[in-house]
This record gives C-alpha cells, sequence and structure tokens, in this order.
C-alpha cells in the first residue's frame, strides 16, 4: 500500500511538471512570436476584421441584400459612406457582411483540408509500405493538376453554392496537409517516447494521436493558418467568374464581378475599392501571422529573458 500511494504520488508529480512545462513552451512560443512586430500587427488587423465581421448588424442599418434602384450607383456620402453599386445596394454593408463569408469559407475549407490531411498524413507516416504509396501517389494526381483548374471544373458541374465551394477547396488543399504531417510522422515514429508507448501496449491509434501527433502539430498550424490565406483568394477568384458563393449574397468575389464593366472600373472605383483592399489586407494580414507562427514554433528561435 505505501508504494502504490508513492507510485500515485509520483504519477501526480509528473503531470504537474509536463502541465508546468506546456505552460513555460506556451509563453516562449507567445513570446517569440510578440517579437515579430509584423505578425502583431497582422493579428491586430486580423482581429479588427473578424470584430467587424461579426458586429455587422450593428454598425449598419441596411440590408446587403436589398436592392433600391432609385440609389444606384451613388457615390460615398453620409447615408452610404462606401456609396452604393449598380442595385442600390449599400457597399459599405455587403463589405461588412461579405467578410463573414471570406472567413467562414477560408476557416471550414481549411477545417476539412486538414480533416483528411491529418487522418491520411497520419497513417501514411506511421504505417509505411505500400500504404505510404498508395496515400502519396493520390497526393501526386492531386498535385498533377492546377489548383484553379480543377476547383472552376468540378464548380461548373456541381454549380455555384457557398457550400460546394467550402467543400471543393477543402477536398483539393489536403495533400499539402497530408505530405506535412507525413515527414513530421516519419522523423517522430521512431523516436523514444513513441516507441516506449508501443512497448508498454498502446494501439497504434493511440501512438499516432495522442503521442506522435502532439509533437506534429506545430508546422501543421503554420500550414493551416497560410491555408486560411489561400482559401479566401481561391473563393474571391470562384466568386469573381459566377462559379463560387452566387448572387446575391455579399461575398467579396462577386463584388468585384459586379464592377467588371470598364466604365465602372474608370467612374465608379468606390465599388471596386472596398472589396478589393480587404481581401488585400485580411490576406496580407493572415499571412503575416503565418511568418510569426512559423518563426515562434521553431526550435532554433532563442528567446531572450
Amino acid at each position: 500500500m505505501p508504494l502504490r500511494i508513492l507510485a500515485l504520488g509520483m504519477n501526480k508529480g509528473d503531470k504537474s511538471m509536463q502541465q508546468m512545462q506546456q505552460i513555460s513552451q506556451t509563453k516562449k512560443i507567445w513570446r517569440r512570436f510578440c517579437r515579430n512586430r509584423l505578425a502583431v500587427l497582422g493579428l491586430l488587423i486580423l482581429s479588427f476584421f473578424v470584430l467587424l465581421s461579426t458586429l455587422a448588424p450593428f454598425l449598419t442599418d441596411y440590408d446587403p441584400n436589398r436592392s433600391n434602384l432609385r440609389n444606384r450607383n451613388l457615390p460615398p456620402s453620409k447615408e452610404h459612406i462606401f456609396g452604393t453599386d449598380d442595385m442600390g445596394r449599400d457597399i459599405f454593408a455587403r463589405t461588412l457582411y461579405g467578410g463573414r463569408i471570406s472567413l467562414s469559407v477560408g476557416l471550414v475549407s481549411v477545417g476539412i483540408s486538414l480533416s483528411i490531411g491529418v487522418v491520411l498524413g497520419a497513417i501514411a507516416g506511421f504505417s509505411g509500405g505500400i500504404i505510404d504509396t498508395v496515400i502519396m501517389r493520390i497526393a501526386d494526381v492531386f498535385y498533377s493538376f492546377p489548383f484553379m483548374i480543377l476547383a472552376i471544373t468540378i464548380s461548373s458541374i456541381f454549380g455555384p453554392s457557398i457550400y460546394n465551394t467550402m467543400i471543393i477547396l477543402g477536398i483539393l488543399s489536403w495533400p499539402s496537409s497530408a505530405r506535412l504531417l507525413r515527414a513530421e510522422f516519419l522523423k517522430l515514429k521512431n523516436t523514444d517516447f513513441s516507441v516506449a508507448a508501443g512497448a508498454v501496449g498502446a494501439s497504434p491509434a493511440r501512438i499516432m494521436f495522442r503521442h506522435i501527433l502532439p509533437n506534429a502539430i506545430s508546422p501543421l498550424l503554420v500550414s493551416a493558418t497560410l491555408g486560411v490565406a489561400s482559401a479566401i483568394l481561391s473563393e474571391a477568384g470562384l466568386s469573381f467568374l459566377g462559379l463560387g458563393v452566387p448572387p446575391p449574397a455579399p461575398s467579396w468575389g462577386n463584388m468585384l464581378n459586379r464592377a467588371r464593366p470598364l466604365h465602372i472600373l474608370a467612374t465608379m472605383p468606390w465599388m471596386w475599392l472596398p472589396p478589393g483592399i480587404a481581401i488585400f489586407v485580411i490576406v496580407l494580414s493572415i499571412n503575416f501571422v503565418g511568418d510569426g507562427l512559423r518563426d515562434a514554433f521553431d526550435p532554433r528561435q532563442v528567446v531572450r529573458t
């Protein structure tokens, strides 16, 4: 009995020590991130956009989809601070609500990509052999087609829809996360902690997702962050071509599509500047955050005390 109590005490002590080490590591990562001024700036701008999109119903009284032909093509004014489009819809409201759609598409499509890529990448890296070969050759098939051409083709077949856009972008993006995680698993599967877990009877699934995956998650987070920016750009491109989010939904790509005519580009810049600037700033901010996370997770970085 005393030995059992002592063992329990040692286990609790080990868990407490591990928790303290995790907290210390998190602080180090945050300090590395904060040393990158562009990453902090990107995080602030991204947070600002998320806040604006979330509070859109409280920031404008206009329905983004409601047309008013008497107010067509109005320049910026007190009533419409970004002006109106060719259907009389308030561009400020459409820009705010469009942020919801763009961010949602980016996050959901990356979530789908990670769900597929993590499972297949972990299985390929841990199992090796024929399973690894088959999964990587399937990934090569996806890589052999230009991403946007394939997205346009599939969107043309299934039709424009916000849900179709999320699913298509997510499914087409999984090979990058799968390859990245496979490389991490190949490095970690023969380390002491994974071998010890197998020696005490842990199942392969437990070793993969309980022991190896938490140690391989850092580069995946960086890749996922940059993937959100890529998905937002892809959605804007598809919507601009009429194959992404269908009208009258206030997508930034749809707004640019409405401003395609040359006379609008030349004489009504308020119709294309807000969505264009929003896409540019949000994608640049996410890239800054991704670069900051990459530097923060880099074990070669040294935190100065």
